[in-house]
């Protein structure tokens, strides 16, 4: 009998293979293509126009972040890992919300100032804003939803970095937070600019003279200008397909209003509904188009960033359930607080 093992596909390895992404970029046209053919053109219109629109600030976001990485930037987040644990807590909550580098991008770095006895307080403190706000993300969310929305994100990723770290501080000694770690942390990663850098020990700002240096600026660049723009064209052929097909009143009787239920209801609906940060822009401006109330886009943005899949995966890695509960636990409450004050202050 012929053997036929080495000709068959490895379906199984090839689907790990396919970015996810590009594959529904080119599905969903192709889809409308049978189910609705004359939405093709107009879908693919708004998402090419949608891209267009915010190429400014994609460009850049993309420039800023390759900067920082051949820079070497990143070793400033060990700052945040010094002195007095209040201090640690403040440092690492603005470097968590203002810094380019996600929660799982980090990992390596944060298990490392862990085993060195880094509290775990500056750590979730780092963890929940991290995933929040970088600088890409604010001008992205500046340029769709507009600075005020950007600026109160902002505001509210370190103010929920802070008040995650201090909460952990207060029960460091209780059984919540007693032996945290997992015995043998992993390493994850987000898909972006992942693996060790060379340059972490000291920044060198004017990096343009290092050949290797140069090197990590074009793949970051490259890299970056992928990886946002693949995830804001499928968010906007989404966006598209939202504005098209869900009736405003139904988003509007559901998740508009002043009251607390939407906002709630937002926070619920983040984690399954969150692409990622960037990609969640352009669906929350359109839910916003449709009636949605501010709260309820703020309460969405922030319990969507950090409970997503790439974040959450990152702090699952090294912690133990009941850490992980906790971190879950203060960024739901921190993202329904967040969309009460926005709601008020919107």
């Amino acid at each position: 009998m012929t053997d036929l093992t080495g000709r068959l596909p490895d379906v199984p390895g090839l689907w790990k293979r396919i970015d996810k992404a590009w594959l529904a970029i080119v599905l969903i046209p192709l889809i409308l293509a049978v189910l609705d053919p004359s939405r093709v053109v107009p879908t693919v219109q708004f998402a090419i126009s949608a891209l267009g629109h915010t190429g400014i600030f994609i460009v850049f976001a993309v420039l800023a972040v390759a900067y920082m990485k051949a820079s070497g930037a990143e070793a400033l987040l060990a700052k945040a890992f010094e002195g007095r644990e209040v201090r640690m807590i403040v440092l690492a909550a603005l470097l968590g919300g203002l810094s380019p580098f996600c929660s799982c991008e980090v990992i390596p770095f944060i298990a490392a100032m862990l085993a060195l006895g880094a509290p775990l307080s500056a750590v979730m403190a780092f963890w929940l804003a991290s995933p929040l706000m970088d600088p890409a993300m604010f001008l992205i969310t500046a340029g769709t939803l507009g600075f005020p929305f950007a600026i109160a994100k902002t505001v509210a990723a370190i103010g929920i970095g802070l008040g995650g770290g201090l909460f952990v501080k207060t029960l460091s000694h209780s059984m919540l937070f007693a032996d945290p770690l997992k015995a043998q942390p992993k390493k994850a990663c987000c898909g972006s600019n992942c693996g060790t850098d060379p340059f972490h020990q000291k920044p060198e700002w004017a990096f343009w003279g290092d050949a290797a240096r140069r090197k990590v600026f074009g793949e970051t660049v490259l890299e970056n200008a992928l990886f946002l723009g693949k995830w804001l064209l499928l968010a906007y052929l989404i966006e598209a397909m939202m504005l098209h097909y869900i009736p405003a009143d139904v988003v509007a009787r559901v998740l508009g209003g002043a009251g607390i239920v939407p906002i709630l209801l937002a926070a619920i609906v983040g984690a399954p509904a969150y692409l990622n940060g960037y990609a969640a822009v352009p669906l929350v401006d359109a839910l916003l188009d449709q009636g949605m109330s501010n709260g309820a886009a703020m309460s969405f943005v922030i319990a969507g960033g950090v409970s997503c899949i790439p974040a959450a995966v990152a702090v699952w890695a090294l912690v133990k359930p009941r850490v992980f509960a906790a971190y879950i636990g203060i960024a739901m409450l921190g993202a329904v607080a967040a969309g009460l004050v926005w709601n008020i202050a919107a």
